[in-house]
């Protein structure tokens, strides 16, 4: 990581929102934590999970409030996401 990298880290209120969430979903969190910005597949391969079980966690996530998505400026078919400020 180089150092005009910004990490973001979650607020007191989304860490406590994710005690609640299965592991898939923190670790989706932690590596969006470090990346900022991801697609579904990136964050797949990122951590090493199956893509249905990324799609689940980023939906408890969303759920959550802890994770927003918007579309891809670059392909509008994919979606991008990034922690909640």
């Amino acid at each position: 990581m180089s150092t005009s990298e910004t990490v973001h880290s979650p607020t007191e209120s989304s860490h406590e929102k994710l005690q609640e969430l299965p592991p898939s979903a923190k670790l989706v969190a932690k590596v969006l934590e470090y990346n900022d910005t991801l697609t579904q597949s990136e964050l797949a391969e990122e951590t090493l999970l199956p893509s249905r079980t990324v799609r689940y966690a980023l939906t408890r996530l969303e759920d959550a409030g802890v994770v927003d998505s918007r579309f891809s400026f670059v392909d509008a078919r994919k979606r991008v996401y990034t922690l909640a400020e």
